[in-house]
C-alpha cells in the first residue's frame, strides 16, 4: 500500500476509533502473507474440532476480514478477536462483524500478531504458513494457559503433533492443545 493510502486508510481508521499506538510501526511493516479467504465450511469444521462454545473467547490471529471470530460469536456464541497488520483487512471485519449483528461480540484489532497480547484466548485460529506457525510457537506457549486450543488450516507447526488433524474438503485442519506447566 503507498503511503498515501494508508494515512487515507489510518484516517479512516481513526474516525471509527480504530487507530493505536501500532500504527507508526505498521507504517513501516508489511503483512507476512497474503490474505487468502479461508471457506466458511472450512472455518466451521475448525471450529467444532475446537470444541467452540460460549465460554469461549477465540482469537484469530492474521484474521482476515473477520470470518472466524464472527463465525464463532454467529455459531458457537463465543466472544472473539481478531488481529490483522493490514487496515483495510480490519475494516473489512468491522462490515462483517455489523452485517451479521456479531459486532457486539468481537472486535478487531490493527496489529502485529507476534506483538499483540494474547494472554485471554481459550482458543486460538491461524491460516499462515507453517514458518510463521513455528515463529509464532514460542509466543503461544508463553503467553497462552494450558488447554488453550490452537486450531490451524493447512500449515503444521513442525515437530510439535497435533492432537488431531482432519480433512475439510481439500484442505487439512489441526488441533493442539497448550501442555501444563513444567
Amino acid at each position: 500500500m503507498q503511503r498515501r493510502q494508508f494515512v487515507r486508510a489510518l484516517g479512516t481508521l481513526s474516525g471509527a476509533g480504530l487507530a493505536g499506538p501500532a500504527f507508526d510501526l505498521l507504517a513501516q511493516r508489511t503483512p507476512d502473507v497474503i490474505f487468502v479467504p479461508t471457506g466458511f465450511d472450512v472455518v466451521t469444521q475448525m471450529l467444532k474440532l475446537a470444541e467452540v462454545t460460549s465460554k469461549d473467547i477465540v482469537y484469530d490471529l492474521g484474521c482476515g476480514d473477520g470470518r472466524f471470530v464472527v463465525t464463532a460469536a454467529r455459531q458457537f456464541g463465543a466472544r472473539g478477536v481478531g488481529i490483522d497488520i493490514d487496515p483495510q483487512r480490519i475494516q473489512e471485519a468491522h462490515e462483517l462483524a455489523k452485517r451479521t449483528g456479531a459486532d457486539k461480540q468481537v472486535r478487531f484489532i490493527v496489529g502485529d500478531l507476534f506483538e499483540t497480547d494474547i494472554s485471554e484466548a481459550t482458543v486460538v485460529t491461524l491460516y499462515l504458513l507453517t514458518r510463521l506457525n513455528l515463529k509464532l510457537r514460542p509466543k503461544l506457549m508463553k503467553e497462552l494457559q494450558p488447554g488453550t486450543r490452537i486450531v490451524s488450516h493447512a500449515f503444521d507447526m513442525g515437530d510439535w503433533k497435533p492432537e488431531k488433524t482432519e480433512s475439510a474438503g481439500s484442505s487439512t485442519i489441526y488441533l493442539w492443545r497448550i501442555p501444563p506447566r513444567s
